[in-house]
């Protein structure tokens, strides 16, 4: 599997397919990671589509990778690393790739990473999918800061010499805000590109949250209708139809 050099590390990604590029950020929160796409073997079947498979057979590139510190991806916590941090990974792994342009397309906290994106390369992101996107629910305000403990714990075990400050600072850049964690309201209302969004409905992917998003958002086409296996279809070709009409 391919690596991406990092100063404080490295990034495993993959390539699928020939055409115009499409950056995929899995599910998974913290644990992002690329075989979150498809369904585990003998495992249950995946509600959404994967995309590793269905953006290729629809002529794309599909650019998958494991975040920073989830799957086989391994890198530095460090106190003044947050959303940016990512960020400027997803670009360093277009520009490795040589892709001046591309589409964007996450789930869960995949679709704050296509947000942070979008406000970090404006001009290099053509368009947007995004998938169940995670947000502050205002009734379980603790989720993140709770499921950020919990993998704390799992990175402590593993590397017993995080230091465990940095690792609660980085915590406190990704958990501590509003809305959908990585930009503000402000931004979202002067998106630059065109976003489908297929909305949530849990703690995790507040409805509440895809509702704004739906509500602030220039350009945006929703299909509410879109998760589990009776949708799949219908969620494929929406959104290959959307991504092929945002390609040059």
């Amino acid at each position: 599997m391919p690596v991406l050099q990092r100063p404080d590390g490295e990034i495993r990604y993959e390539t699928f397919g020939q055409g115009f590029p499409v950056l995929l950020f899995a599910p998974g929160g913290l644990r992002s990671r690329m075989d979150m796409w498809p369904a585990p073997p003998g495992g249950p079947a995946r509600p959404w589509v994967d995309w590793t498979k269905a953006l290729p057979e629809a002529g794309f590139t599909a650019v998958a990778m494991d975040q920073r510190n989830a799957g086989a991806s391994r890198t530095a916590i460090e106190a003044d690393h947050g959303w940016h941090t990512y960020a400027a990974d997803h670009i360093a792994l277009m520009d490795r790739l040589g892709f001046a342009t591309f589409h964007v397309l996450g789930g869960c906290i995949g679709g704050s990473f296509c947000l942070k994106a979008i406000e970090t390369a404006p001009t290099r992101v053509l368009s947007a999918v995004l998938q169940n996107p995670i947000g502050l629910h205002p009734e379980h305000p603790d989720y993140f800061p709770d499921s950020h403990a919990a993998w704390t714990r799992e990175q402590r075990a593993e590397r017993p010499g995080l230091d465990e400050a940095a690792v609660a600072a980085f915590g406190r850049n990704m958990w501590d805000h509003p809305f959908v964690f990585c930009v503000g309201r402000d931004f979202v209302q002067t998106c630059p590109v065109p976003a489908f969004l297929l909305p949530g409905n849990d703690i995790p992917h507040p409805a509440a949250t895809s509702a704004e998003l739906a509500a602030l958002l220039p350009d945006v086409d929703v299909l509410t209708d879109w998760r589990g296996p009776e949708y799949l279809e219908r969620q494929r070709s929406r959104v290959v139809a959307f991504l092929k009409a945002n390609t040059p």
